[in-house]
């Protein structure tokens, strides 16, 4: 991705982040973290509390992992040139289009949508929130239903935001499979605050008011639900009251960096998580790409899948048995 932002003249930043322990009961985790990461081959560093203050001198913990190659970027730039590349090689991007049916016959698959039909030789689904309903259409059987999960933002006033030079993370829970609140520099200089996981009751509900019957039914109706629910039930309740209570997320925040008030936060966008979530109750917390008769379904793609596009792109693509048309397109272009 760095690579594909020079190339492209695209804004990014390999700012680095810290990961730190708050108390001691964290650092075993953290030292796994570490671990981990030399495992990887990836350059960390343990770096002390005194250390952790000379990047981040807001910052209260015990202790500390540095990640050097950890950057942002200008995410919004990176999708409008991949679009453009993707039209410049012969590919359409239909906006606003929603598959309804698939039918599928001898080599072919068409695609039933509410702007037209589609026919082709292969397909890839990559639709996130909907990309099990996609499967399903295509008479493929995920293994896992998507529940979606909004992670709600507050972003520091500009008179704040000399709290965090680059970006902050906790350590993660291991009993809850989400990361926490944390801080992130954006490549604008604003500094966002969160997330915080609360089950959203639309697919695409980005709003705590978005609601939808179809699809909250599915949810509720889905005995991998309530395995989770039952499994978390006071994580997923201390996520509600966060969600609610602009003091108990200011309390969260505060663990990292005790300086932050209430009064330094305003809300900001919200994001929603396609999770995958299996019938008993465990989350998917890896890549799910499910083969079908001439397709590929990627029904979860959790963090960093952003980051990570133009490999996992290559991956899904080294699926394809046959791509000698593939490769004429290519040299056609």
């Amino acid at each position: 991705m760095v690579e594909f932002c020079q190339e492209h003249g695209i804004e990014h930043d390999v700012c680095g982040k810290v990961i730190v322990a708050t108390d001691a009961e964290e650092l075993p985790r953290l030292e796994n973290i570490y671990q981990r990461g030399l495992e990887n081959g990836i350059p960390v560093q343990k770096i002390s509390p005194a250390e952790v203050k000379e990047i981040e001198p807001h910052v209260n913990c015990v202790g500390g992992v540095r990640v050097f190659y950890t950057g942002i970027v200008n995410y919004k730039q990176v999708c409008l040139k991949y679009a453009e590349l993707i039209a410049k090689q012969g590919g359409d991007l239909r906006l606003n289009t929603k598959v309804l049916k698939i039918s599928s016959s001898g080599k072919n698959h068409v695609l039933e949508t509410n702007n037209g039909n589609f026919a082709t030789r292969f397909l890839i689904n990559c639709a996130g929130l909907h990309s099990d309903r996609l499967a399903k259409l295509n008479q493929v059987e995920p293994q896992a239903k998507i529940v979606p999960f909004r992670g709600e933002y507050y972003e520091l006033t500009p008179e704040k935001r000399y709290l965090v030079k680059t970006l902050i993370y906790p350590v993660p829970n291991p009993d809850f499979p989400f990361l926490g609140v944390h801080f992130t520099r954006m490549i604008d200089g604003s500094v966002h605050a969160g997330p915080n996981a609360v089950l959203s009751l639309k697919r695409e509900g980005y709003k705590k008011t978005d609601f939808n019957l179809r699809d909250f039914a599915e949810v509720i109706t889905y005995p991998g639900f309530w395995k989770l629910a039952a499994k978390h039930v006071d994580e997923g309740i201390q996520e509600i009251i966060r969600s609610l209570s602009k003091t108990a997320f200011t309390r969260s925040l505060q663990k990292l960096i005790p300086e932050v008030q209430a009064e330094d936060l305003v809300p900001t966008h919200a994001g929603v998580r396609a999770q995958a979530l299996m019938n008993n109750g465990k989350l998917v917390d890896d890549f799910l790409i499910v083969p079908g008769q001439n397709s590929i379904h990627v029904c979860n793609a959790p963090s960093p899948a952003a980051t990570s596009s133009l490999e996992i792109g290559k991956a899904v693509v080294a699926q394809i048995p046959q791509q000698s048309h593939l490769e004429m397109v290519v040299r056609n272009s």
